[in-house]
């Protein structure tokens, strides 16, 4: 390890499918860094905690504004993986002045974090990871773009097989954001604007070459590209169904195209087509970028924490190391015949 963490990171919600996975990636990437599961459920939450060597259990109350914590027990970093509609692990992050990440708001719903952070700005580090799984696509897009001199587009597609929605909260995440907010957040010719209808429907064309119907969905990863490239246009665009993988008798994988136009480093238009291919799903991918934002909130990496603030993932997550990992644990980064 790059510094010395003594108190554990809370993983809330770290029984589920994403907190498991984060916690198992956590512990292959620092062997000694302490690591709490903390769930409503203390029994599923020690089942987790037995097979990660030296984590512990801890039972969480969201409704409760100090969660059911212990004021003496002490933690690094809280991270949330399923929805705090009271705010009460943000705002027990801030009391307690440790770095907070959360990844289930739509780009609709940051307004509440945002307006507790401003209110007490120098408390910790705040990190919004509500991108596609969690910077997955950004990440990779903006290592991409430092091929561009200027960029006018960038065109995010995921495709979501249908047999792997996550567990409840993720399940709960995706009902809440299309129910709560049909129309999805785009930029295009340099504005910002809401579409629905004919507007957001569009196709992407998987690893396969086959053409899929998909949704624009907006998760923040629109408004973190656009403001750190500078493009025009930016959109994501969300398919659900049979993925290659399954179609052709494997396990079920997960997929991320991006697609980027604009001007060459040589001054000539270029434009590329990078996809991401995940055997396992999206689940291994959404724990890897939650395990970035925690590497970089805590400097476990550079040996210097995130200082207060409000953060992107991409602000602490360097992009050529997050390709790095991709390969790493298991995803395909390539580019493709545009």
């Amino acid at each position: 390890m790059a510094n010395n963490i003594d108190a554990p990171i809370l993983l809330i919600g770290g029984s589920g499918v994403v907190g498991s996975i984060t916690a198992t990636i956590l512990r292959r990437m620092y062997r000694d860094l302490p690591i709490a599961i903390g769930g409503r459920d203390i029994a599923k939450a020690e089942a987790v905690a037995s097979g990660i060597d030296g984590a512990v259990a801890v039972q969480v109350d969201l409704e409760r504004p100090d969660l059911g914590l212990s004021p003496d027990r002490r933690f690094s970093a809280l991270a949330l993986f399923v929805k705090d509609d009271w705010l009460h692990a943000a705002a027990e992050a801030q009391a307690r002045r440790i770095p907070y990440l959360s990844i289930s708001s739509g780009a609709f719903e940051i307004a509440p974090e945002v307006a507790l952070h401003i209110r007490n700005p120098g408390a910790a580090a705040m990190m919004l990871s509500s991108q596609w799984l969690a910077g997955a696509a950004v990440l990779p897009a903006l290592h991409a773009a430092r091929d561009y001199a200027a960029i006018d587009s960038i065109r995010v597609t995921a495709l979501l097989d249908e047999r792997d929605m996550g567990g409840p909260a993720a399940y709960a995440d995706y009902e809440r954001i299309t129910g709560h907010a049909p129309f999805a957040m785009i930029r295009h010719d340099g504005d910002y604007f809401w579409v629905g209808g004919e507007l957001a429907e569009s196709t992407l064309v998987d690893s396969a070459g086959r053409e899929v119907p998909a949704q624009a969905y907006s998760p923040l990863d629109s408004v973190s590209l656009a403001a750190a490239t500078g493009a025009a246009s930016v959109r994501l665009d969300l398919a659900i169904g049979e993925t290659p993988a399954r179609r052709a008798g494997d396990h079920h994988s997960t997929e991320i195209g991006i697609e980027i136009a604009g001007t060459g480093k040589d001054g000539v238009p270029r434009r590329s087509v990078h996809r991401i291919v995940h055997p396992a799903g999206q689940a291994p991918l959404t724990a890897l970028f939650v395990a970035l934002g925690l590497e970089g909130l805590l400097g476990l990496a550079s040996g210097t924490p995130a200082t207060p603030g409000l953060y992107l993932p991409e602000r602490l997550i360097d992009p050529e190391d997050a390709v790095r990992r991709l390969a790493e644990f298991g995803a395909d980064f390539s580019q493709v015949a545009a």
